[in-house]
């Protein structure tokens, strides 16, 4: 005679089996709505290299340093502080380097003017005018919009794939549904987080 834990077991077994297909479509969708988190970190590290009033070090995070024979970033060669909201202070390791750090700077385009204090280069961030506030907040509604184009190619391609396994009878109508509810949730989630985001960071650049 089979003891209980034994036909649990069994049934379990079966119901397993049954919605496999559920189980596995669930896993594929997951690993697919884990694209949305990237692109809202694609998103966030877009912002971040906006330059605004604020000081911070991923405003040089495009910069590249002609280093040991080599590019580097200055994240690789130097510790970059904010002893004040609108200085960065970068503290170069290698004193060899100082110049080519404060060079890389001054060429990259970024619209700052460093200066160097022995072996540190201080990073003045001058004031924006109303202009150019304007400016950044079209870019940042512009990335915005692309990260919000990027969450919805990702849903609609997982809405195709649950469709395609409820048509072909992998899965039922209910999970079907359930798999779309799932979807749908991350989908809003992301959406209303990239305009949460994007308001604050108006409210940064418009900030004087």
């Amino acid at each position: 005679i089979l003891s209980n834990f034994t036909l649990l077991n069994f049934f379990a077994g079966i119901y397993c089996i049954y919605h496999l297909n559920y189980y596995l479509s669930l896993k594929y969708l997951k690993k697919e709505l884990s694209k949305m988190e990237s692109s809202l970190k694609v998103y966030i590290d877009e912002l971040s290299r906006l330059r605004t009033g604020r000081a911070s070090p991923l405003l040089l995070e495009p910069v590249i340093v002609d280093a040991y024979n080599g590019k580097m970033k200055i994240s690789e060669l130097a510790t970059v502080n904010v002893p004040e909201p609108k200085l960065l202070s970068i503290q170069v390791w290698d004193k060899g380097l100082v110049a080519n750090v404060e060079k890389a700077i001054r060429d990259a385009d970024l619209g700052l003017n460093p200066t160097i204090d022995g072996q540190i280069v201080r990073v003045p961030l001058p004031d924006l005018t109303e202009e150019r506030r304007q400016e950044l907040t079209k870019v940042a509604s512009k990335f915005s919009e692309n990260a919000k184009i990027s969450i919805r190619n990702i849903r609609r391609e997982a809405m195709d794939y649950i469709k395609n396994k409820q048509k072909n009878n992998d899965i039922s109508e209910d999970e079907e549904k359930n798999l779309h509810d799932l979807i749908q949730k991350n989908t809003d989630d992301k959406i209303k987080e990239i305009d949460s985001i994007y308001a604050d960071k108006e409210k940064e650049i418009l900030q004087i």
